[in-house]
């Protein structure tokens, strides 16, 4: 891949709009150049609700990350999420009638395409078709048949579908603020680039990115994906309870989370007390820390319990060797990776972009995984079209630039 080719990944979430820009450089490597982020009260569980709002927030992101990287954004990848989305194995096979029986990458397209032949809604569209593996004349397991020889191709993919209409709106957003799409991107597909090890993929990990207003999950086994859904239920909802439970605004509730929280309630002693902010000009009182973690784990507890329910449900809890990778804000509330290993009964840990050149250590947060992945997502697609990629994304191709044309 050519040198210095500058990419902007936008990362649109519940509660904000992350912009982050970087480049490409040599043996796969990222430099990152700027980023900017801007809060965003546009969506609701992936869903736009305000266009208007929602353009200024991309807008704001994008200008920020622009100004601190020095450069023009015109395009951006954009992950997307949301409770529209899903995800199907499917398998394909082709015949080899060439005389030297030879595998090309077109044989893959064509596997690919008829791996993707499945039935799916007039009112959704096929984001991605991402090979789990393919099968040559009996022999499983082959990540890459280019240059081999054989009669009969199959391949095992695994299909992300989304709802045409929230999509729809969401880039009438992305093109209100005056950007194209370069392509569109499953986040947690991003996160998973940013934040898992090699060995963890290999070995079978899942991925839990909690939102703010979604928890997407992502399940590896020998390297490639076995399973993608996203869970309804985030970050804002511990917020709301918050703010209901003990009458406090929102944005206090927030605050409260952040500093005083604990997804384990035994953890915090019961000395402890915090000062509440009133509403309607009610004066602040002060509270236990542990009534404040009393009614933060329930709500922890009930998304790790959806996952696990997840989990049981497509027959992979027995392939996770690696455990389970928590990350998006609410991985850093305190306690939360004790009550996953407790809920899922799996080792965990946080999940934190991996170093890259110009990310400085305090902004290596999990809050950053998904703008991080999607900018190495950007940089394995030029590779990928460039015939050197390897890996998950080797032949993963950038989606429905048509599409998205189309409906704008």
């Amino acid at each position: 891949m050519a040198p210095n080719r500058i990419f902007a990944g936008l990362d649109i979430g519940t509660t904000k709009v992350c912009c982050t820009v970087g480049e490409s450089l040599s043996d796969r490597e990222i430099r990152l150049l700027g980023w900017g982020s801007s809060p965003c009260a546009g969506l609701e569980r992936g869903s736009l609700v305000n266009l208007e709002s929602t353009a200024e927030a991309i807008a704001t992101a994008v200008d920020t990350a622009a100004r601190m990287a020095g450069v023009t954004v015109r395009d951006a990848y954009v992950g997307i999420s949301g409770e529209h989305l899903r995800g199907v194995n499917s398998r394909g096979v082709i015949g080899i009638s060439r005389r030297d029986k030879e595998i090309v990458r077109e044989d893959i397209e064509r596997v690919l395409e008829a791996a993707r032949a499945v039935k799916i809604p007039a009112d959704r569209e096929v984001l991605h078709v991402i090979p789990r593996g393919f099968t040559l004349d009996g022999q499983s397991g082959i990540r890459d048949p280019v240059g081999m020889s054989g009669v009969r191709l199959e391949a095992e993919v695994h299909i992300v579908t989304f709802s045409s209409v929230p999509v729809r709106n969401l880039l009438r957003a992305v093109d209100r603020a005056g950007l194209d799409v370069e392509a569109l991107v499953l986040q947690p597909l991003a996160a998973s680039l940013a934040v898992l090890e090699e060995d963890e993929r290999a070995l079978g990990v899942a991925l839990l990115d909690i939102g703010g207003g979604t928890t997407d999950l992502i399940c590896f086994e020998n390297g490639v994906v076995q399973h993608t859904a996203i869970i309804g239920v985030g970050g804002r909802h511990l917020t709301q309870d918050i703010a209901i439970g003990l009458r406090t605004p929102k944005e206090r509730a927030e605050e409260l989370k952040v500093s005083f929280g604990s997804a384990i309630s035994s953890l915090v002693p019961g000395e402890e007390v915090v000062e509440v902010p009133g509403v309607g000009g009610r004066g602040p009182r002060q509270i236990s820390r542990q009534v404040l973690a009393a009614i933060l784990e329930p709500r922890a507890e009930e998304i790790l319990t959806l996952a696990f329910q997840e989990l049981e449900r497509c027959g992979v809890t027995d392939l996770l060797a690696a455990g389970i990778v928590v990350t998006g804000g609410s991985a850093l509330l305190p306690g939360m990776t004790g009550l996953a290993e407790r809920v899922l009964g799996l080792p965990t840990r946080i999940g934190r972009p991996g170093a890259i050149e110009g990310l400085s250590e305090e902004d290596a947060i999990p809050q950053h995984a998904a703008g991080i992945g999607i900018l190495r997502y950007a940089a394995e697609c030029e590779r990928a079209r460039q015939g050197a990629g390897k890996g998950i994304l080797g032949f993963l191709r950038r989606p429905i630039r048509e599409w998205v044309r189309d409906y704008l």
